[in-house]
């Protein structure tokens, strides 16, 4: 009979580590030589300089790299030079799905051009970055699988949805929003 381990699921779970910046490499080798089994997606990246051009394999998640279960030793890691710290919330180690991991694992490994984009929620305000409708914003949206850009017209509160590539936008920030129609400009 088989005693069941309290400790199971802590073995399982994945967690994020904060590095320093270009260590991923090397923390992430450190780590697998002290036994624990660690995640660091990797993408091709071609830099360019002035006399010639290279492809360089270099981290998805720029500081971050992954660590799966060994909670038990999680000084051990924490300790590791050039980790800054272990993704936490409230106050409890934050940890990452093994459905969002095994995406990201299957991702990499397929025949797919993967590369770093911005986070984007649905209901957040985007500008188009390439294309015919390069420096339009809106408001993203999925809609069953495509993901759609919503433009309004204020005044007549009418607002229309274009389908668009999530590769072609990126999220607004606040200091880029277009504001010379803002009711306190139309006010004054």
């Amino acid at each position: 009979m088989q005693i069941p381990n309290p400790n199971r699921h802590e073995d399982t779970v994945w967690w994020a580590l904060y590095t320093r910046h270009q260590h991923e490499k090397v923390i992430a080798d450190m780590l697998t030589a002290k036994g624990f089994e660690v995640f660091l997606p990797l993408h091709n990246s071609v830099r360019r300089w002035k006399d010639r051009r290279k492809v360089l394999s270099v981290p998805l998640f720029p500081s971050y790299v992954f660590v799966r279960g060994g909670l038990e030793r999680k000084l051990q890691v924490v300790t590791t030079p050039g980790v800054f710290m272990a993704l936490s919330r409230g106050g409890q180690l934050a940890t990452i799905p093994e459905s969002e991991i095994e995406a990201i694992r299957r991702a990499i490994e397929g025949y797919f051009d993967v590369e770093p984009h911005p986070f984007l929620r649905c209901g957040e305000r985007v500008r188009v970055t390439r294309g015919s409708l390069e420096g339009v914003e809106g408001i993203l949206i999925r809609k069953k699988n495509l993901f759609r850009l919503v433009l309004s017209v204020d005044m007549l509160a009418q607002s229309v949805a274009v389908e668009i590539d999530a590769a072609d936008v990126a999220p607004v920030t606040p200091h880029t929003v277009d504001t010379s129609l803002s009711p306190a400009r139309l006010s004054g």
